[in-house]
């Protein structure tokens, strides 16, 4: 019969990793060759707690129970990392609601993760009673400050990222910021970015002209989200963008030299949009699916879309309108 140790001791790990981590740690009590297997996880994943609970009539019952669940996830994160044998991790996320007081927690577990020099990084920090301004300082310069660049995936929402003293992340290929504060020169850390293949920006603030450098020459995605921020123009130089999506007032859109962009998405959110789409976004008009939804205060101001001329459409494979309220719908194909 099959058992676990007749599998080479190289191997035992891999196959473990493949479990979720709490089923890994599960299952090395089910034998004591296994009990140290869970060690070499490479995807160190934590979900914790978030919002206080709101099914309770109690609601100083709900703050205790909150309380005793982040107590339990702490601690539960800080045994596993002191457990762990440094060897081999890939991936590791934290996703979780902490108080300010809980801050150092964060740093520690920031410090174990560029000191293992994991490949993608993941820290949700979700806002729960503090005021934005107090979110937690992110140090990006911990990710090359272990002898190089090592980071290819990095998420990071409810932080802050003042950037002073990053080399280059030379490796980073993608790059996803919900709701963080970013201070300082944002264009000139994504100049350090030479690798990225894909950039979101999801209700960010302390950027009002998002300048994208022409050194993202390899960037195939870019998401921007402004729909509750002060991104007042857009601009970047990317010559391999395929597909480029924007939710957020109307606002000046320049893509230079995108000849590769293939699909478009375009959310205005302001009642004189939809013209907008056609005759402010020129840079779109070559691609070859086109997604535009608009506000419009009467259903005649479709009849005031700008004229097309000829040819404008000449590579569109599939185009969709969706227009709030009549939510009209139309397929173009050429």
């Amino acid at each position: 019969s099959f058992r676990m140790e007749d599998l080479p001791a190289e191997v035992q790990p891999v196959i473990m990793s493949l479990l979720p981590l709490k089923e890994a740690v599960r299952t090395s009590i089910v034998s004591r060759s296994w009990r140290t297997l869970w060690r070499f996880h490479c995807n160190l994943c934590f979900d914790g707690p978030n919002d206080p609970d709101s099914d309770t009539d109690d609601e100083f019952a709900g703050q205790d129970s909150t309380k005793m669940k982040r107590a339990k996830f702490i601690e539960t994160v800080n045994s596993v990392i002191q457990q762990h044998s440094g060897i081999g991790v890939n991936k590791f996320s934290i996703r979780c609601g902490l108080p300010k007081e809980d801050s150092h927690h964060l740093d520690r577990w920031i410090s174990f993760a560029t000191s293992l020099k994991a490949k993608i990084i993941h820290f949700d920090l979700i806002i729960i009673d503090w005021p934005l301004e107090e979110v937690h300082h992110f140090p990006l310069e911990a990710l090359d400050a272990q002898g190089g660049s090592f980071v290819q995936s990095l998420f990071l929402a409810a932080v802050s990222i003042p950037h002073s003293g990053i080399r280059g992340l030379t490796i980073l290929r993608r790059l996803v910021l919900e709701s963080v504060q970013i201070f300082g020169d944002f264009p000139g850390l994504l100049a350090k970015c030479s690798a990225l293949e894909d950039l979101e920006i999801i209700d960010c603030s302390g950027v009002t002209n998002l300048s994208i450098p022409h050194k993202l020459d390899k960037l195939r995605h870019l998401l921007i989200d402004s729909s509750t921020t002060d991104i007042e123009v857009v601009e970047l130089h990317a010559a391999d963008l395929a597909h480029f999506e924007y939710k957020g007032r109307v606002i000046p859109i320049v893509l230079h030299g995108c000849s590769k962009l293939e699909k478009a998405t375009i959310m205005f959110v302001d009642t004189k949009a939809l013209a907008h789409t056609f005759t402010a976004v020129p840079s779109i008009l070559p691609v070859r699916i086109l997604h535009v939804q608009a506000i419009i205060s009467k259903y005649a101001q479709l009849q005031k879309l700008p004229t097309i001329p000829e040819g404008m459409f000449m590579n569109l494979r599939h185009m969709t309108l969706i227009v709030e309220m009549q939510m009209t719908i139309m397929k173009f194909f050429n």
